[in-house]
């Protein structure tokens, strides 16, 4: 999350004070979403095999647009259906970047 690559970040229901804080600080000038889970800290140790586990983060936008979609669907409220609409328009926007090729320096100036 330091590094700035990260996607989203999902912080635990039961997440304390001070992690939401530390969340919140990684995510100062970054364009990741912040995403509430509805999962317990020990359910998302479990899931992910670390103990003690309130928040963790994705760096790829194709897994973190799958996994909000995922979300949405299971959730009853429609509070993830707007994060992953999001997450799928930025997902969308890298794969086009991705897609158009730069010219290299020579290129470029010949």
């Amino acid at each position: 999350m330091r590094r700035g690559s990260a996607r989203i970040v999902l912080l635990a229901a039961d997440a304390s004070e001070n992690a939401r804080a530390r969340a919140e600080g990684f995510l100062a000038a970054r364009r990741a979403l912040l995403v509430p889970l509805p999962y317990t800290k020990a359910e998302l140790s479990e899931r992910l095999g670390k103990s003690g586990c309130s928040m963790a983060a994705c760096t790829d936008f194709g897994l973190s647009a799958a996994f909000l979609s995922a979300l949405a669907e299971v959730d009853g409220t429609g509070q993830y259906a707007a994060l992953a609409q999001e997450m799928r328009r930025r997902a969308e926007k890298a794969a086009r970047r991705r897609g158009v090729k730069r010219k290299s320096g020579r290129e470029h100036h010949e």
